[in-house]
């Protein structure tokens, strides 16, 4: 797949990667989020084709089937996720970067397939106490799902050394600032 340069953050659920990228759409980057595909539920106040383009898994395993998808993983069982070439296709055409929101599996193959031409960025709570107080803040995780995201998370959380640089969300101003200046550095070089 030819194209230019891509940043791809990774992050366990609830450790603020979200937040960060769209903190990075809104600086001056000549960024463009790249928007994956799911076939879990969409939240109330998600839009189909803004937060992601929501497939049955029906729907999800006939495009991985047509090779629809640069990669793709059933991150939980029946729970697909996936990065669409024609989404990345569609921004490099456009003269722009695409920026990945995408879990810790995905974003290490995302940099395996561009190599050289992602910024693959890491967001780690600063301890996986924080994230579970985060996650329980946000109100959307029943006991048995706040244990299965933690547990996933520190699972998560050992594969920071394979990514080009570790964000520490301690504290979000700063952290998004260190994404900012790291960005930067590699889209100018």
């Amino acid at each position: 797949m030819e194209g230019g340069k891509c940043i791809i953050v990774s992050a366990p659920s609830g450790a603020g990667k979200t937040t960060i990228v769209r903190h990075l759409l809104g600086r001056d980057l000549g960024l463009d989020f790249s928007i994956s595909a799911t076939s879990r539920p969409k939240r109330e106040y998600e839009r189909d084709g803004h937060d992601y383009f929501f497939l049955t898994a029906e729907e999800f395993r006939q495009r991985i089937a047509e090779d629809a998808f640069v990669e793709w993983e059933e991150v939980y069982p029946g729970r697909f996720y996936g990065t669409l070439r024609s989404e990345i296709e569609r921004i490099w055409k456009a003269g722009r970067s695409p920026i990945f929101d995408v879990d810790v599996v995905g974003g290490l193959r995302l940099k395996e397939i561009f190599g050289d031409r992602a910024l693959s960025l890491f967001v780690s709570p600063p301890t996986i106490a924080a994230l579970e107080q985060r996650l329980l803040l946000r109100g959307t995780e029943t006991p048995e799902t706040l244990r299965i995201r933690v547990d996933k998370a520190s699972h998560e959380l050992t594969f920071t050394l394979h990514y080009d640089h570790v964000v520490i969300n301690d504290d979000m101003h700063q952290a998004c600032e260190e994404a900012y200046e790291a960005v930067r550095g590699f889209l100018h070089a």
